[in-house]
């Protein structure tokens, strides 16, 4: 059965021994940030904060503050429903396997089997949200003057942080025929009722609100849901597919629908679950300087103009908890939503590029700066094919380094990479530099948003691809020696 909701996540997290309980009191001010910083380098547990005091005006919040909550891979698999029984990432390889049955990649040749796999997705609908009239993230509600933001423990993590930021946002947004898309999106405290609404050119929350604008919406309709059950909230920061929105994606994960309610002051559809909503919407053409904000490439992203969202309405639950995370410098909490990200969307890079073997997003890339393919390398220029591919497909768009190796590499296993990089690669031959969209938050480019990508082939040259000297063979002592050493090994003493 699915996780319901954050706080029976967190009684899973407890009788797992896997969450610790903070009574001393800290400020949300940097105090929850540095600790939570130092039990994340330490691959340490979720953490509770009970006891949350602004010491500035010596006033004590009424809700703890959760957070850390998926930051080991154990966690993340528990989250997405599987046992975390490795504590390595392999262990969402099960989710991917689950979304296989469910999503067949692969269509058969068979006219039969085309019709069971389309009657198979038709029946994905009862995968559906779940819409209800009662919710309990409406069981509070806060209205027009009365909205006061300060009411909630927002964390300033990082010294020159441009303020207090939301960081753990379901942010709901509609097209015009009223699609739901969910992403997250920082979001900056202005002040009792505004904040700022980081989201890029590139997401799909920020199409929607160009769609809207275009046609003559002068206030776009938001809302925005704070503390869901797990898998909805990892699903608003995945590369869904644009045919299924977040809400389906999250039940066809959960294996259960996603139970929802309708807004008080718009038509969007929110976790009826959540801990806390805020209601509102961002007006056409308003801008506010928003950041700097000390971010997951381990930088302070610049502050910028973004728009600004406006809360008219606060619904919560009568106990709620404040759920965030911080981000930083790896290994944190991101990082494992985002090699969960890279498990289950591996079966879908599989069907598109029949040639990878497996794919590895290296933690220290900050999942858009750096990917490794390996693959079956059958003909000349193959790797090149699918870094061009890589460049062409969602996010990995932004993918500033593709590093492709040969199937016998283990793409996980950084050594084995870099050996391969540093011993088979002549930059004259094997070196791709193209350009095209980077991420928002890449500092290193002369340009916002676009600019220079690198492609590396470190894979063994085909005849064909201009080396004509003999290529030699990998050192690997014979498997005959191997098992005569491995039967005698206990006995040598070493």
């Amino acid at each position: 059965m699915a996780v319901k909701d954050l706080r029976e996540f967190i009684t899973l997290l407890e009788t797992h021994g896997a969450l610790r309980r903070v009574s001393t009191e800290l400020d949300p001010v940097l105090e929850i940030g540095e600790v939570t910083d130092r039990v994340s380098k330490q691959f340490g547990p979720a953490l509770v904060f009970e006891h949350p005091i602004d010491r500035e005006s010596g006033r004590r919040y009424s809700m703890p503050v959760a957070i850390n909550l998926m930051g080991t891979y154990d966690r993340m698999a528990w989250a997405m429903g599987v046992d975390g029984d490795t504590g390595s990432w392999k262990d969402l390889d099960a989710v991917a396997r689950r979304v296989m049955d469910t999503l067949p990649l692969d269509m058969p040749a068979s006219m039969k089997g085309k019709l069971d796999v389309l009657v198979g997705l038709k029946d994905l609908a009862s995968a559906g949200p779940k819409k209800i009239r009662k919710a309990p993230c409406q069981e509070v509600v806060i209205r027009g003057d009365d909205v006061d933001l300060g009411m909630l423990p927002v964390l300033k993590t990082w010294p020159d942080d441009g303020g207090r930021f939301i960081t753990l946002p379901l942010v709901v947004t509609a097209d015009l025929k009223g699609k739901l898309n969910i992403g997250m999106y920082r979001m900056q405290i202005f002040d009792r009722n505004t904040t700022g609404m980081h989201i890029h050119e590139h997401h799909d929350g920020a199409k929607n609100m160009r769609e809207q604008f275009s046609a003559g919406v002068k206030r776009v309709p938001v809302s925005v849901a704070l503390g869901a059950d797990p898998v909805t909230i990892f699903c608003a920061t995945a590369p869904v597919p644009p045919m299924i929105d977040e809400y389906l994606f999250s039940g066809i994960l959960r294996g259960e629908s996603v139970e929802v309610v309708k807004c008080l002051t718009n038509d969007l559809l929110v976790p009826a679950h959540a801990e806390i909503v805020l209601e509102g919407y961002v007006e056409q053409g308003e801008q506010r300087r928003e950041g700097p904000f000390g971010d997951h490439t381990g930088y302070y992203s610049l502050a910028d103009d973004f728009p600004v969202f406006h809360v008219e309405v606060m619904t919560m639950r009568k106990d709620a908890i404040y759920p965030a995370t911080i981000v930083g410098r790896p290994p944190m909490e991101d990082c494992y939503l985002g090699k969960a990200t890279e498990r289950l969307f591996l079966p879908v890079i599989k069907a598109m590029m029949p040639e990878v073997v497996d794919y590895d997003l290296p933690l220290e890339g900050v999942f858009h700066n750096c990917a490794i393919f390996q693959i079956k390398k059958e003909f000349a220029g193959q790797a090149f094919r699918v870094m061009n591919f890589a460049w062409s497909m969602g996010q990995l768009m932004f993918t500033k380094f593709v590093i492709v190796v040969d199937e016998d590499v283990d793409c996980h296993d950084y050594s084995q990479v870099a050996w391969r990089c540093f011993n088979n690669v002549d930059p004259s031959r094997d070196v791709l530099v193209t350009k095209g969209p980077l991420d928002r938050l890449d500092h290193s480019s002369n340009y916002r948003s676009f600019g220079y990508k690198m492609g590396i082939d470190a894979t063994r040259p085909l005849p064909n691809e201009g080396h004509d000297r003999a290529w030699p063979d990998a050192l690997e002592m014979s498997p005959e020696v191997k098992a005569r050493i491995d039967a005698v090994w206990g006995s040598l003493g070493l």
